[in-house]
């Protein structure tokens, strides 16, 4: 039993390279391009070696960070990312609150409204109304 799987192994690495030994490129007369084992009599053509892998890309180094020598500078970009940080909870805020309010507005077809002191019903005009507004409102908001 040991015999024949050496002995299959071996016919299976001496087929794989002779399989990978010769591959032939050419275009014919009408621009397409053909592959082969054999190279065609009368036209010119180019063996391909296909026993190693091409040639991977260089991994790009990632750029270095850029050390900012004004220290106003750096000052003012601290400032501007702690804008952008506040700006960005706020808005994670208003999608909670949006979208707490979308399914209180789909689930609830009796709503009321504190309107000038008083407690108003709102129709279901206004409730598909309001709806629409807001899923409007979180697409263009809650991306």
């Amino acid at each position: 039993m040991r015999h024949m799987i050496l002995t299959g192994s071996l016919i299976l690495a001496l087929s794989a390279t002779a399989m990978a030994s010769q591959v032939y490129k050419w275009v014919d007369d009408n621009g397409v391009t053909h592959f082969g084992a054999q190279p065609p009599q009368g036209q010119q053509s180019t063996t391909i070696n296909t026993s190693a892998p091409p040639p991977r890309p260089a991994p790009s180094a990632p750029a270095p960070a850029v050390e900012q020598a004004d220290p106003e500078q750096a000052a003012i970009d601290n400032k501007v990312k702690q804008d952008v940080a506040k700006q960005e909870a706020e808005r994670k805020r208003y999608c909670e609150n949006a979208r707490t309010n979308l399914a209180q507005l789909e689930n609830n077809p009796r709503l009321r409204l504190e309107v000038e002191g008083e407690l108003r019903r709102i129709n279901e005009d206004e409730r598909q109304e309001r709806i629409t507004e807001l899923k409007k409102s979180i697409a263009e908001t809650c991306k």
